[in-house]
């Protein structure tokens, strides 16, 4: 079989952010099967950033039980379905397969309610309330840590603020919000490690819950992806259509710009989004991940204006050697490059439409080579993931059986 014709190139050039725990090589998998073993994530309701991190876990540890507060069953891979999984109360409530983040008040409780007086080991996948698990006298657990609730820290104002939300449940977030950011700090110290996503999160994670996180970058399917040099004259979102990722500042640049933009991906904001679209603004939906990589490859670039915590369809972009034009801020700042030497992609450095209608006309006059962009996805491949994941955990299974716990 003929090499990829990024095989040879020289990957030390382009600046590495990765944590030098990927010098060290494991064997694939980890299943420490002495250990009685419990993932936790917060719910199961589609296959985003979050579940492609649990999938790595449930493939090191099979064996585990899986706990979530809901399941919306077919709504993530195989993998994970297959697992043996445990829901709290709220998978029982009424219209929990698309409103559960009403019952945002509830989650703790949820979480609280369930037993692992029978587990060793907890490994929590939190971007909500799963780290508020409480393990059992002894038992170790580890948090993979998306980051803290967005939900009443850094995006309160996006999902509840004036406009956001209506003026009832703005006057009950303002009560309910305080206890939950309490809870959230106070359960904190329920977890013995944490792994944050990104040092984006890191910082977090030491501002509101005063504790150190080492970072693993989360895994990003780069095989699924084929370089490619194609133009097929678009520029491409990917993207739940919710506030916080700002699409909607995207469709205001490409409405005045008049450049064809694709928009891949549903969500609560996606018939507002579509209604305020010109002609040459298109919506398709969710698409397949043979569908996806097309896109990918025939894309001009990927336009990315939300601040993520760590931001894994930049790096599919690259895998497929397109740039990347992001808001310069959050986990981007870890996976692009905007480096003259070795570019990746570009930023813009201000929230409005103005300064992202400045880098596509940037844009337009650099080049960028799709064999770069490619072999840097590489560092941020799922093989990688799975070895670092499993050597932490291992190091901290055995720290935790040599203090007698």
């Amino acid at each position: 079989m003929q090499a990829a014709p990024w095989a040879h190139f020289d990957v030390s050039r382009i600046p590495c952010t990765l944590n030098p725990i990927h010098l060290i090589e494991i064997a694939d998998e980890s299943s420490m099967p002495d250990l009685r073993i419990a993932l936790v994530h917060d719910w199961l309701t589609g296959m985003r950033g979050g579940e492609k991190v649990l999938e790595v876990l449930c493939e090191l540890y099979p064996q585990a039980t899986l706990f979530t507060l809901l399941h919306n069953k077919g709504s993530v891979s195989e993998t994970i379905e297959k697992m043996n999984i445990r829901t709290s109360f709220v998978d029982r409530f009424p219209l929990k397969a698309t409103k559960y983040r009403n019952y945002l008040p509830l989650f703790p409780r949820a979480i609280e309610s369930f037993d692992f007086s029978g587990f060793d080991f907890i490994f929590s996948s939190s971007h909500a309330v799963a780290k508020g698990a409480r393990p059992a006298p002894g038992a170790l657990h580890i948090c993979y840590c998306h980051t803290p609730m967005r939900y009443v820290w850094e995006l309160y104002e996006e999902y509840f603020g004036p406009g956001r939300a209506g003026a009832l449940t703005r006057a009950a977030m303002s009560i309910v919000a305080p206890r939950l950011r309490e809870w959230d700090v106070r359960s904190s110290d329920r977890v013995n490690f944490f792994i944050a996503n990104s040092r984006n999160v890191a910082d977090r994670i030491r501002q509101y819950y005063r504790r150190p996180a080492d970072v693993i970058h989360p895994p990003v399917n780069v095989d699924q992806f084929s370089v490619s040099d194609k133009d097929e004259g678009y520029y491409l979102i990917v993207s739940a259509l919710v506030l916080y990722k700002r699409v909607d500042l995207a469709i205001e640049t490409f409405n005045q710009l008049g450049e064809r933009l694709l928009v891949v991906g549903t969500g609560p904001e996606s018939k507002r989004l579509q209604s305020i679209a010109n002609k040459n603004i298109q919506f398709l939906g969710w698409q397949n991940d043979l569908e996806l990589s097309k896109l990918y490859a025939g894309c001009r670039a990927l336009i990315f204006p939300g601040i993520e915590d760590f931001g894994i369809v930049p790096l599919e972009a690259m895998a497929s050697g397109k740039p990347v034009i992001a808001f310069g801020k959050g986990g981007v700042l870890e996976t692009v490059v905007d480096d003259a030497r070795f570019p990746t992609g570009l930023f813009f450095r201000e929230q409005s439409v103005q300064s992202l209608k400045d880098s596509i006309a940037k844009f337009s006059t650099l080049k960028f080579d799709p064999l770069t962009i490619r072999a840097h996805a590489e560092r941020f491949a799922r093989p990688q993931f799975k070895k670092r994941i499993s050597l932490y955990v291992e190091d901290k299974v055995d720290l935790n059986r040599k203090r007698g716990r």
